[in-house]
């Protein structure tokens, strides 16, 4: 069963850029259907391990995210 969970960190992300080599940078199959990677998307880290990246679509980074 899912359950609620707040962030406890601050999360890394850049923007993605046209031209961007996504070679290990996961993109999950969702968002590849939908069109991913695609202006607005970002691309976040992990702060401990850099090289661990991942897509994350534009909607969702707008509905969760924020600068600190």
């Amino acid at each position: 069963m899912f359950a609620q969970y707040r962030r406890k960190q601050i999360a890394e992300l850049r923007p993605w850029v046209d031209g961007d080599l996504m070679v290990g940078i996961s993109v999950s199959a969702e968002d590849r259907r939908a069109g991913s990677p695609k202006a607005g998307d970002m691309i976040a880290r992990n702060p401990k391990n850099h090289a661990d990246q991942w897509l994350v679509a534009a909607a969702y980074f707008a509905d969760n995210f924020e600068p600190v």
